[in-house]
């Protein structure tokens, strides 16, 4: 009979809890923010607005976009886009039982991404995503990330990348010599950049930061894009914790990935730790801070995450960027030309590149802005508030999540112009600073992407070379057709012809 009770009771609680999570709470979030004028589409139960996002995804990517433009935003948020329109730059919707406030206003994303107070928190990782990045700095926030963010950040402080350069020529040189024996005895012949900028991109960040190189990580790399696929489909899901349990197709993959991941860069460390031990790269700065006492000290489970984090990122960021950027010279052949002639006037027609000439190369800093303005890696940063806060005008409950739609803001006309959406790298010139507050590619603020001058520096060395060797335009089997996995990629590859000069 006592068990009876306690059962009664123990289902009351939970029925109470559920009324309470799932009908309460919510409807009292929603008249606070209606109180204001905040409106959104309407909660459905008990997933919220999560089934519509995939629905608009997956409708916006059936297609692609008819001709080559810039006004990807209706493809790559397609929910924003569509709510915006509705209801505002600002709107409330809804994943679950918590509300999501959009905020596309420039000013109000700025206070949340500039806060020092705590009052905006990093969302951190739900468990599926952890498969990928493990509990990296990317996914850490509190004293953790302070304590790993200090340790990696020398790795990737200017004057350490500028050491880095002819590792990254060299790289740079081993794919374009490819390229050009791939294009013999012919005038023009097509490359699949986006491919091949992921395979060298990872043959940087293996040498730069572990000391490795893309042979020894290939199948971590692979098995990192495979595990990508599937994080990007659970995320868009309402999280229920005991579906991960479950041994689905899906589940028992990633489970296996996330072994063979987490393996393999075991058997790494252990092979190049000794020779990275007294490195200033990444790994070796991580390696000695595992030798430290107190609260500087980090363990091998936490640089096994951190390689998780800084193999995927390293990679993916970099590829993109150059990707974009080669597909917007290869459209805009009048860039592509003021920004070769820059390129040999500074370097010459084929010498390597060194770190002296990277400051003189203005004309690409800025068309490597431009393509990260309209191109971005993330389309949107996400904090949660800590506690109930003021934002603006706003009275914002806590624990809401708050989603900045970085592509939108990069397109903001009250900030770049009516002609936002077309490519026009003088925005970045010396004299136009006014609107750097609103131009975000990597973050804003005291969590800034720490890996930033390498994917710039990275990216600023490529893109000269090749200007150097090459002349480029896009290929009629381009279909221009960006999508949103966890980075801005294209959907189809990127197809470009090019002739050796």
């Amino acid at each position: 009979m006592a068990a009876l009770i306690v059962l009664l009771f123990l289902f009351l609680f939970l029925f109470l809890r559920s009324i309470y999570t799932f009908l309460w709470l919510p409807h009292r979030l929603h008249l606070q923010f209606q109180a204001q004028r905040i409106g959104g589409p309407p909660r459905r139960l008990p997933a919220g607005n999560t089934s519509e996002i995939r629905h608009l995804l997956a409708a916006a990517q059936s297609s692609p976009i008819p001709s080559f433009h810039h006004d990807i935003v209706p493809r790559v948020a397609p929910h924003y886009h569509t709510w915006s329109a509705a209801y505002g730059r600002t709107f409330v919707y809804w994943f679950g039982s918590r509300p999501r406030l959009a905020v596309g206003e420039p000013a109000l994303a700025r206070t949340v991404l500039f806060d020092t107070s705590g009052d905006f928190e990093k969302t951190g990782f739900n468990p599926v995503s952890k498969q990928l990045f493990g509990d990296g700095l990317v996914g850490l926030k509190g004293p953790k990330w302070v304590q790993h963010r200090r340790i990696v950040a020398p790795a990737f402080h200017m004057e350490r990348i500028k050491c880095w350069v002819p590792t990254i020529a060299a790289c740079t040189l081993k794919m374009v010599e490819k390229w050009v024996k791939n294009g013999e005895n012919r005038t023009e012949f097509e490359i699949d950049v986006h491919k091949d900028f992921h395979n060298f991109t990872a043959d940087v960040i293996s040498q730069v930061a572990f000391g490795s190189s893309y042979d020894d990580g290939k199948l971590i790399f692979q098995w990192q894009e495979e595990q990508m696929l599937l994080v990007s489909v659970a995320i868009r899901s309402l999280y229920i914790p005991f579906l991960r349990f479950l041994p689905t197709e899906k589940n028992r993959r990633r489970w296996s990935l996330s072994r063979k991941i987490h393996k393999s860069l075991e058997n790494l460390i252990q092979v190049k730790g000794r020779e990275c031990e007294n490195s200033q790269n990444l790994l070796g700065l991580m390696l000695s801070a595992n030798k430290n006492e107190g609260e500087e000290k980090i363990g091998i489970e936490e640089i096994i995450d951190e390689c998780k984090t800084f193999y995927f990122a390293g990679k993916e960021t970099t590829a993109n960027l150059l990707t974009w950027v080669i597909l917007l010279l290869a459209l805009h052949q009048d860039w592509q030309s003021k920004t070769r002639e820059e390129v040999i006037h500074v370097c010459g027609s084929h010498d390597l590149l060194n770190a002296e000439d990277l400051s003189k190369l203005k004309l690409v800093n800025m068309v490597l802005k431009e393509t990260l303005r309209l191109y971005p890696p993330a389309v949107a940063l996400n904090r949660l508030t800590s506690r109930s806060i003021k934002l603006g005008k706003l009275d914002v409950p806590a624990r809401t999540h708050i989603y900045i739609p970085t592509i939108a803001i990069h397109r903001d006309v009250d900030v770049w112009g009516a002609d936002a959406n077309e490519f026009n790298p003088l925005r970045f010139s010396e004299e136009n600073v006014h609107h750097l507050g609103s131009f975000f590619p990597f973050g804003q603020g005291p969590t800034i992407c720490v890996g930033q001058n390498l994917a710039l520096t990275e990216s600023k060395v490529t893109l000269a070379m090749i200007l150097q060797r090459f002349k480029f335009t896009v290929s009629p089997s381009y279909v221009h057709a960006p999508m949103l996995l966890l980075t801005l990629q294209p959907q189809y590859g990127a197809q470009v012809l090019f002739q050796s000069i």
